[in-house]
């Protein structure tokens, strides 16, 4: 792993020492990855699933790392039809040194989905620890076992590219969330909860673009990593309720189903978009040592109430047009992945469709 001089020590909430690394330099780019098999960390998540999906169905080969045997249950299910075409390893806890070591022999690339989102933590170290160890863990298992591997995709976000502010602001990837950082680092567990979470991701990026430039001399192997905004869409991984969604999925459902909470804004991209950009980041070999911000766009919540047609009476129609004068202070530009990786996203009306028909065939709307 780094020194304790170069990376951060999360103890007991507190980062111990940090030092900001710089962003990615360039680097040799490998030549793209467009068959063989591929390691999904993290595989029964939210993205993950789609991924290990949009993988199977291009034509790769999927091996997918699960923390334990019920959690891959569902996973078996869900592509038997892929027969040997994919597969399980189980990685139990990705922060423990090695834990990687196993899961990534004889693969030819690997996308590093594993990594917590959500904004109840107390204690820092609870998002901190898993986003930076297991980053940093994956790729040392991968310089010390898997010679065969040529691309590792890692999903960060646009977390760790935005600051808050008090005016607008066009991002794009040259950006670093350094005020996330900065206020964990001086605040610990009296951080604001979303600011923990920013600065997980905000550090992990940095680990792992670090990690390249000090072991380029010792890799035959180039990294991207994709920086999405939230993630919204159908779901496919196993989910018992809706109580039960992702942080990101249950914001969802929750604005379209409960009276006054479709309030805030964001940006979104679709997660099948998002899992389309991890194949692509694979197979276009431009795309090797870049970041690339993957986004559809901005919206404030209201915006997808609106795009359900008024004769659907089954879900929550707030104030019908009053997100058309909300002013966004945080817009991402998402040129770079139409670029490099010929994305083209889903509207609003296409994903707020999709993910209504999902709740109706699952039984959780009338």
């Amino acid at each position: 792993m780094l020194s304790r001089q170069s990376r951060p020590d999360v103890v007991s909430g507190q980062i111990l020492c940090f030092q900001i690394a710089p962003s990615h330099s360039s680097t040799t780019t490998m030549p793209a990855v467009a068959t063989g098999k591929v390691l999904v960390s993290g595989a029964n998540g939210y993205i993950a699933v789609w991924v290990v999906r949009s993988l199977l169905e291009a034509g790769f080969s999927v091996r997918g790392a699960v923390r334990s045997a019920d959690k891959g249950a569902h996973l078996k299910q869900l592509f038997a039809s892929y027969g040997e075409k994919f597969e399980l390893v189980i990685v139990p806890d990705i922060t423990k040194e090695g834990a990687f070591d196993e899961a990534v022999k004889g693969v030819d690339a690997v996308e590093h989905t594993a990594s917590p989102f959500h904004m109840n933590a107390d204690d820092p170290a609870e998002l901190l620890e898993p986003a930076i160890k297991g980053t940093e863990g994956i790729l040392y298992s991968i310089m010390k076992h898997a010679p065969t591997v040529r691309r590792v995709v890692v999903t960060s976000s646009v977390a760790a590219v935005l600051s808050m502010l008090d005016k607008p602001k066009v991002f794009d990837e040259r950006d670093w969330n350094d005020q996330a950082v900065a206020e964990v680092a001086e605040k610990g567990k009296e951080a604001n909860n979303g600011s923990k979470y920013r600065a997980s991701k905000t550090l992990a990026e940095r680990a792992a673009w670090k990690f390249m430039e000090e072991h380029k001399s010792q890799i035959g192997w180039d990294l991207v990593c994709l920086n999405p905004p939230l993630v919204l869409g159908p779901v496919i991984h196993a989910v018992s309720s809706p109580d039960a969604l992702n942080t990101s999925a249950l914001m969802m459902w929750e604005a379209f189903t409960k009276p006054g909470k479709a309030v805030g804004s964001g940006s979104f991209v679709d997660v099948r978009d998002l899992a389309t950009a991890h194949v692509q980041a694979l197979m276009n070999e431009p795309a090797g040592g870049e970041r690339i911000i993957v986004c559809a766009g901005p919206f404030c919540w209201q915006d997808w109430l609106d795009v359900v047609p008024a004769s659907n009476t089954n879900y929550e129609k707030g104030t019908p047009g009053a997100g058309k004068s909300f002013v966004h202070l945080i817009i991402f530009e998402n040129g770079k992945a139409k670029k490099l990786l010929g994305l083209d996203y889903r509207t609003m009306e296409q994903t707020a469709k999709d993910t209504l028909e999902d709740y109706e065939q699952k039984g959780w709307i009338a």
